[in-house]
C-alpha cells in the first residue's frame, strides 16, 4: 500500500474512502449530500473536510478502498461488494447502499456449444477477478485455468485467449457487443458502506459512524417509499388498510362530505403502481404522489 503514510488527516474526524472516478462515484456523491453532507470539490484533490460533519472523504481507486479499510488508514469506505469478497481484507460490512447493482458472471460466446459450467472444466477462464473465480469453481468442484486479465475481458474468447469469462455485468450491453451471453451468476453486487473492525468500537468514532448510519438509513429508506395522498370513499377504509401496508395504518381525515375520507400512506416503491391500480378501483380520487426525502423508521 503505496504512500499511506505520508496522508496527515485529522485524528478526531472519521475518514471515508470512496472511489475518485467511476461507475459508483456520482451515486456515492449523491448520497451524501442527501445525507446533508457538504463535500467541498474533490477533483484534483486527494482528501476533502465536510464542512457540516466531523468527516473526512479520500478520492481513490475502488481498488485501493478495501484495504485502507481494512489496515486502518481510513474507518469507513464505500465500494462494491465484489471487491470488497475479490480482495479478501478484514473489514466489517455495516451497510448495503442499493446502488451500484451488478452481477459477476461467467459469460461464453454466443455460438459456443457449452450448455453448462460443468463442460467448462479443463478450459481457459479469462477474468479480472481470479480469487472469486478460483473460489466459485473450487466450490462447484470444477477444474479451470484461470487467466488474470486487466484490461477488457470480453474481448479474450474472439481472440482465443478462453472459451469463457468471468465479468461484471450492469446492464449486459458490453456482453451484447461482444456476442457473448451469461452463463452462470458467481455474484451479486452492490454498493457496500464498510469499517474498519476497530473503529466501529472507537468510543469517539462509533457515535460519528452512528451517525452516518442513521443519515444513510434515512436516505435509503425514503427511495423505497412513495408518499400518497388522496380523497376515498369511507366505506372501502377497511380494504385500501388492508391494500396499504406500507409502514403503519394510514393516517385518515375526515372530509366535509362524511361519505369520503382523506387518507395519507407510504407505499413501498416496488408495489406501487399496483397499489395505484387497486387504489383507483377501490374509488380514490385525487392521487396525489410525492417523492420522500428522508424517512427514520
Amino acid at each position: 500500500m503505496k504512500g499511506t503514510n505520508t496522508l496527515q488527516l485529522p485524528k478526531e474526524h472519521v475518514k471515508l474512502a470512496i472511489q475518485k472516478e467511476g461507475r459508483l462515484t456520482e451515486s456515492t456523491l449523491e448520497l451524501l449530500h442527501t445525507a446533508g453532507l457538504h463535500i467541498e470539490a474533490y477533483k484534483q484533490r486527494l482528501f476533502s473536510s465536510c464542512r457540516n460533519f466531523p468527516l473526512t472523504v479520500l478520492f481513490v481507486r475502488d481498488d485501493d478502498i478495501p484495504e485502507y479499510v481494512s489496515e486502518g488508514v481510513v474507518d469507513l469506505g464505500i465500494v462494491g461488494k465484489n471487491l470488497v469478497v475479490e480482495t479478501q481484507q478484514v473489514v466489517e460490512e455495516l451497510l448495503p447502499l442499493n446502488y451500484g447493482h451488478c452481477t459477476l458472471t461467467v459469460a461464453i460466446p454466443r455460438e459456443s456449444s457449452i450448455e453448462n459450467i460443468q463442460q467448462l472444466a479443463g478450459r481457459k477462464i479469462a477474468t479480472s477477478y481470479p480469487i472469486t473465480t478460483k473460489k466459485f469453481f473450487e466450490e462447484q468442484n470444477i477444474d479451470v485455468d484461470i487467466i488474470t486479465i486487466s484490461g477488457s475481458v470480453e474481448v479474450t474468447p474472439a481472440l482465443g485467449v478462453a472459451s469463457a469469462i468471468v465479468d461484471l455485468v450492469s446492464t449486459g450491453s458490453s456482453l451484447k457487443l461482444n456476442d457473448l451471453v451469461p452463463l452462470k451468476t458467481v455474484l451479486q453486487s452492490q454498493s457496500l458502506l464498510i469499517a474498519h473492525p476497530a473503529s466501529v468500537q472507537d468510543e469517539t468514532k462509533a457515535p460519528l459512524i452512528d451517525s452516518l448510519l442513521m443519515r444513510f438509513r434515512g436516505v435509503m429508506n425514503a427511495r423505497s417509499f412513495k408518499y400518497i395522498m388522496m380523497n376515498a370513499p369511507t366505506k372501502n377504509v377497511p380494504a385500501i388498510t388492508e391494500l396499504c401496508t406500507g409502514l403503519r395504518s394510514p393516517t385518515v381525515l375526515p372530509t366535509a362530505d362524511p361519505e369520503w375520507v382523506a387518507v395519507h400512506i407510504a407505499v413501498p416503491e416496488d408495489d406501487f403502481w399496483n397499489i395505484i391500480e387497486q387504489l383507483r378501483i377501490l374509488g380514490s380520487q385525487g392521487i396525489l404522489v410525492t417523492p420522500i426525502e428522508k424517512l427514520f423508521l
